[in-house]
């Protein structure tokens, strides 16, 4: 066999083989988009300012009697996300959250025998987790042909959703015994905790940085209302309702 002949049969192998070989394939979410189909779920992680609206007379009688304000019972507050996606516009949303806030005070209008403040300290935490729905006034993404979807740059939502929510309302530090005819100073650990029903209501954008991850703003706004125990007793139900304002981000699967 020639030389010329044989080089023939190896380039022939070659390009047969090479025919033959399957195409690369290409990982789900390169390039500009996903492959295939749209993300069915998201991660997100958000981090903001929780206002309490403190509107019940617990709060009011702290406020009362102590160097605290309404905006005293906001605080930092952190959740996590996880959703489902049911259509191209719906998602089941899950999440669990944290805030809370810790404020020194003292008494507005009393010292102690010494002339000194009277001073204590006031907390309130809230843990939400919920379940609800979120809707898109957009279009989330574009279908290229058959086999890519890019995500829209900005998209706006809506939602609500219900649940359960854990507080704590306590004050611990010196109080004024007013039970007592002398009105003795005394060292006290008042605290009120439970859990409760709780409804919201939100508004957002979603703004995409890649096809897998975006940024995320928020405003959301919570009811619910809860039971005092033993140690408050003679006030009505604590006001968990609060303001909520995030940025978080998030990541598509």
């Amino acid at each position: 066999m020639s030389t010329r002949v044989r080089w023939g049969l190896v380039v022939g192998m070659l390009v047969a083989g090479l025919a033959a070989a399957p195409p690369p394939a290409r990982a789900q979410g390169s390039g500009d988009g996903f492959l295939f189909h749209p993300p069915s779920a998201t991660e997100v992680v958000r981090f903001g300012f929780d206002q309490a609206l403190a509107g019940s007379d617990i709060f009011a009688q702290a406020i009362s009697d102590f160097t605290l304000s309404k905006r005293d019972f906001g605080g930092f507050s952190v959740s996590g996300e996880l959703t489902a996606s049911l259509t191209p516009r719906w998602d089941l949303v899950f999440a669990a959250g944290w805030s809370g806030s810790s404020h020194d005070s003292e008494y507005r209008s009393w010292v102690d025998n010494a002339g000194l403040p009277i001073q204590q300290t006031t907390s309130f935490q809230r843990v939400p987790l919920t379940a609800g729905a979120r809707y898109y006034l957009l279009p989330r993404g574009e279908t290229i042909g058959h086999l890519a979807w890019v995500p829209r740059r900005f998209a706006p939502f809506v939602g609500a959703g219900v649940g359960a929510i854990w507080y704590r309302f306590r004050q611990y530090g010196d109080f004024i015994d007013f039970a007592s005819d002398s009105n003795n100073v005394v060292t006290s650990d008042l605290s009120t905790s439970d859990w409760s029903l709780t409804a919201y209501g939100e508004v957002g954008v979603d703004f995409s940085l890649t096809p897998r991850i975006f940024l995320t703003g928020e405003g959301r706004y919570t009811w619910a209302s809860g039971h005092v125990g033993p140690a408050y007793s003679g006030f009505g139900n604590v006001d968990l309702s609060g303001v909520a304002v995030t940025v978080g981000v998030g990541y598509r699967m």
